[in-house]
């Protein structure tokens, strides 16, 4: 095996690194395609002791992306701690609609480029501008999940997002403000996002996020994912990690003490979501109408485009 350290210019493996770095450097393709090394894409590769993560992947397109090239939309968003429909591909954004292709790169060319910052040795574009991006590629639901999942990142906070939304010109701007419009802060998960936003879509009251309760003393009691305050009207999601015994035993109990303090519960669960979603809200409905809250005699329709039931798996 070559010894990387006889070399009088050898390639960076603490990263990616480009072919022709290599060669510079006295590596033949024959060791580049040995098991010391790992290629990333056409062109770019990179020690086989690094992990292959989204960063160093999003690294190796930079690497040899057109100069000034971010990345961008789904890729970013990730590395910014948001939520977005699976993809494997790696999003860059380059200037001056300049070539450039690569499998398992998605490429953008704007008219203009956009804000960006670095970040863990990345360029990408920002919180703000990444969200702005996605508006054309996501539909409603998907958005305010991005949303409420880089305020929960710390990336950015709703009053901001909402203000760049607000300012923004060009296409899907309406749709991003629609989006920004139901981001909350306090949200835990994408299914808690996915629960208040079939609530609000069918025409119900909208529930409150994280409400906290305390004692005399300050000291807190009880946090809700989802609640009606004034009526003790509890709307919880039941996700797997409550299935954990440790977990599923306090959570019971939990449940009984406020069940005996006059709270009413309706519990939600993944398949509720993704089977059921018309039996989730007439549940609701019924939950809101016995405690007297005004809930409207016909309810909307608007949830059904993004709340598709299917099919259990059998």
């Amino acid at each position: 095996m070559t010894d990387r350290t006889s070399l009088p210019n050898p390639p960076d493996t603490d990263g990616p690194f480009t072919r022709r770095a290599a060669v510079m450097a006295g590596l033949s393709d024959e060791v580049l395609a040995g098991p010391q090394f790992r290629r990333l894409f056409r062109g770019v590769h990179a020690s086989r002791s690094l992990p292959v993560t989204l960063s160093l992947r999003a690294r190796a397109a930079i690497v040899v992306a057109p100069p000034g090239s971010v990345i961008s939309h789904h890729t970013a968003a990730r590395l910014w701690g948001g939520t977005v429909p699976d993809t494997s591909l790696i999003h860059v954004t380059v200037p001056g609609r300049r070539s450039f292709t690569r499998d398992g790169v998605s490429t953008h060319r704007p008219s203009e480029m956009p804000p960006w910052v670095r970040r863990r040795g990345v360029p990408l574009t920002d919180p703000a501008r990444t969200f702005l991006d996605l508006a054309r590629h996501l539909g409603l639901v998907d958005l305010v999940v991005l949303g409420e999942s880089l305020v929960r990142a710390g990336a950015i906070d709703v009053e901001t997002l909402a203000r760049q939304a607000a300012t923004a010109m060009g296409r899907s701007t309406g749709l991003a403000r629609q989006a920004t419009g139901l981001v909350r802060a306090g949200v835990d998960s994408p299914p808690e996002t996915r629960l208040r936003l079939l609530i609000v879509m069918a025409g119900l009251p909208e529930p409150t996020v994280d409400h906290r309760a305390y004692s005399e003393h300050g000291r807190l009691l009880y946090r809700f994912d989802l609640a009606v305050e004034h009526v003790k009207l509890a709307i919880e999601y039941d996700g797997a990690h409550h299935n954990q015994p440790r977990q599923r035993g306090p959570d019971l109990l939990r449940r009984e003490q406020l069940e005996a303090l006059g709270w009413t519960f309706v519990v939600v669960v993944n398949s509720h979501l993704s089977e059921q979603p018309g039996e989730v809200i007439a549940r609701t409905a019924r939950a809101m109408r016995r405690l007297g809250l005004r809930v409207p005699p016909r309810l909307s329709e608007q949830w059904r485009p993004y709340f598709p039931a299917r099919e259990p798996a059998r």
